[in-house]
């Protein structure tokens, strides 16, 4: 779906992916309503794009069923229409294994990545089935597909994220909705921040993941760019794509590497 003077709803918006995907769409034409759970941040992100009555602000909790539910009243107020949604709002969790990681961090993690992206999904799916076209982008993760040690219960979400939209891709044919899912690697964000977690790396290693990062912008224009020719799954960032290519020829041997790297980062 091409993404000049559409309505794109775009969860996440206040920092990261979700605010440099609202300020590129604004870039190529579109009105957005922008949300997320952090009001200022979220308004931050409206005073960097400038764009007028372009741009609305949402402030939203994504794992509030009654809350998403009443997103697209207020969008459409705010814009006279919906044509997609591009979901980037979602959380980490703590850098430890299974074992010790508290049901607790796994309700929110959960809460914020599964439920969330369900509530949006099921709720804007009728609303664009009533227009002539529409999109539907849900973000997942490398760890969606490939597993991290210290993250296996964020990958476990990611995962469910996948497949979620994978299927809606298989329902939605023959309609006017397009669905893409979106597999980052690293991106330069501060979502550990926002997640409430510590990064268990710093100094040298910190500088040499730093390096191998993909900007959040760049990531917004590659997510953008699959969106507009409707691509089925979009990988943002070398290292995605090489441990989605090295993930289908040996799965074993990919967790094996990844397992690897995660090792000293995490406690015995």
């Amino acid at each position: 779906m091409k993404i000049a003077n559409r309505v794109l709803v775009v969860t996440g918006a206040g920092s990261g992916i979700g605010r440099e995907v609202t300020l590129e769409a604004l870039r190529r034409g579109a009105r957005v309503a922008a949300s997320d759970i952090n009001p200022t941040t979220l308004e931050e992100t409206a005073q960097l794009a400038a764009a007028g009555d372009r741009v609305s602000t949402h402030v939203l909790n994504v794992a509030d069923r009654s809350a998403v539910e009443a997103l697209p009243g207020a969008v459409i107020d705010a814009h006279g229409a919906v044509d997609g949604i591009v979901h980037c709002a979602g959380i980490i969790q703590p850098f430890v294994r299974l074992k010790d990681l508290e049901y607790e961090a796994i309700d929110r993690v959960f809460a914020s990545n599964w439920l969330g992206t369900l509530y949006l999904t099921k709720t804007f799916l009728p609303v664009l089935l009533g227009r002539p076209e529409g999109h539907i982008v849900n973000v997942s993760s490398m760890g969606g597909f490939l597993p991290v040690p210290g993250q296996t219960v964020y990958g476990a979400s990611k995962a469910a994220v996948k497949l979620l939209t994978e299927g809606l891709h298989s329902e939605c044919r023959g309609t006017n909705v397009r669905v893409t899912v979106i597999f980052p690697g690293a991106v330069a964000t501060n979502i550990t921040q926002n997640s409430g977690v510590d990064v268990p790396i710093s100094g040298a290693d910190a500088e040499k993941l730093a390096s191998r990062t993909t900007s959040a912008d760049k990531a917004a224009r590659i997510i953008l760019d699959g969106m507009e020719r409707d691509a089925y799954r979009v990988m943002v960032g070398n290292d995605a794509k090489f441990m989605d290519r090295i993930y289908r020829l040996s799965p074993r041997r990919a967790a094996g590497f990844i397992a690897n790297q995660m090792k000293r980062l995490l406690p015995a």
